[in-house]
């Protein structure tokens, strides 16, 4: 028998067990920080399948690390798990499906690992929705797991199947002014006013953005301003986004906010904190050489991809974090015959549907076929890592 068959057999053969934990993590959604059901159900079922695994990692009590290394050496090759949900709606991102799949996409490898060498690694990374400790990879990345790593894939259920695309760096940033409590009629000259401060970065954002390129967001709300209208606020507060097309635009982008935040603060006599609420997010580096290898594999399974790669990213991920250290894919698997927009009810009914458990099979299939090849093929592997390297350094 040949591997592409043992790994198709080791995929049909688990597979309405793997169904089961993603309709279990779809019934019980659980926020960034907050993912223990999932984090304890995934990483169980690796520990089960033979892999060695550790939970409570890079700094994230919901993350795992589960590894197989073979008697064999070989590239390493890590799949990405994600399982978080978003709140109040639950899991209408497909996170319940995409940690299962690459869950399954390791077992299935595993069972040729033994023969043609290598390690295979699966990276269970909490909050890729943002919260609360959020947006985990950064911290993965930060903290040294992927410095031993040759490539890294994951899928992410979508409407229609496509290929990895770009997406935008994004530091999420929070803002607090410090002013000085007064009574806003009678005594208004002993105050400073904590929400005056948020208005001039308001504004001054409004003012910054006509010099600023297209792929610059910026974009907040304020989180506290006050607690009496006769009383001068001595404390406001505002959370933004600053996102661009690269980090080192966005890096740029970080530094003149900053100082719009020193000049609001300066203006108004108020004193300020600034700094990110969780993990900054990186752009995401493409790799199409490595891509063409997950559509090769789409295509033989009798799918081909519908959905273009778009000219520029409209969100943000923290794959992207992944792909600036290492080649990274990321494509979509179609989990609907019709529309669906992300972050819906109907992408949340869709991420438990027939045809969403079904894309189990098939993402857990193309994803190990996948990096079965870069296992055995060594010249491949280094060409999509001279690609990456070339890609990286070519960023705006």
């Amino acid at each position: 028998m040949t591997h592409a068959k043992t790994i198709e057999q080791e995929v049909d053969g688990r597979l309405n067990a793997y169904k089961e934990i993603a309709l279990a993590i779809h019934d019980k959604p659980e926020v960034s920080n907050y993912e223990f059901f999932a984090c304890e159900t995934l990483s169980d079922k690796l520990k089960a399948e033979g892999f060695e695994v550790e939970v409570d990692v890079a700094g994230h009590r919901t993350g795992f690390d589960a590894r197989y290394k073979s008697s064999k050496p070989g590239p390493t090759i890590a799949f990405l798990a994600e399982y978080d949900a978003l709140p109040g709606i639950g899991h209408a991102c497909g996170h319940n499906i995409f940690g299962t799949t690459s869950s399954l996409a390791a077992v299935a490898l595993k069972s040729v690992i033994e023969e043609i060498g290598g390690e295979i690694r699966v990276y269970g990374t909490p909050g890729e929705e943002g919260g609360e400790n959020g947006s985990a990879k950064g911290s993965f990345v930060r903290e040294g797991f992927l410095n031993d790593v040759d490539a890294a894939l994951c899928v992410h259920p979508g409407f229609g199947h496509g290929l990895t695309g770009p997406s935008l760096a994004n530091d999420p940033v929070d803002v607090e002014f410090f002013g000085r409590s007064s009574h806003a009629s009678a005594a208004p000259e002993k105050g400073i006013n904590a929400l005056d401060a948020v208005i001039f970065v308001y504004n001054a954002v409004n003012a910054l953005r006509q010099h600023l390129t297209d792929d610059v967001r910026i974009h907040g709300v304020i989180t506290h301003g006050g607690d009496a209208a006769n009383v001068v606020p001595d404390y406001a507060s505002a959370r933004f986004y600053l996102r661009a097309a690269s980090r080192p635009t966005l890096n740029d982008v970080y530094e003149k906010f900053e100082n719009i935040v020193k000049a609001a603060a300066l203006s108004t006599g108020a004193t300020y904190k600034f700094g990110l609420f969780q993990n900054s997010v990186d752009n995401t580096v493409l790799t199409p050489s490595f891509d063409a290898i997950y559509e090769k594999h789409l295509l033989a399974y009798g799918e081909e991809i519908t959905q273009e790669i778009p000219a520029k990213g409209g969100g943000s991920t923290d794959v992207g974090n992944i792909s600036q250290v290492v080649p990274t894919i990321q494509p979509h698997i179609s989990i609907s015959d019709s529309y669906i927009a992300g972050h819906s009810i109907e992408f949340k009914a869709a991420s438990r549907s027939e045809k969403g458990l079904d894309s189990i099979a098939l993402g857990a299939k193309v994803l190990a076929q996948t990096a079965y090849d870069l296992i055995v093929d060594a010249d491949l592997l280094q060409a999509i890592k001279e690609e990456h390297a070339e890609n990286v350094k070519n960023q705006d």
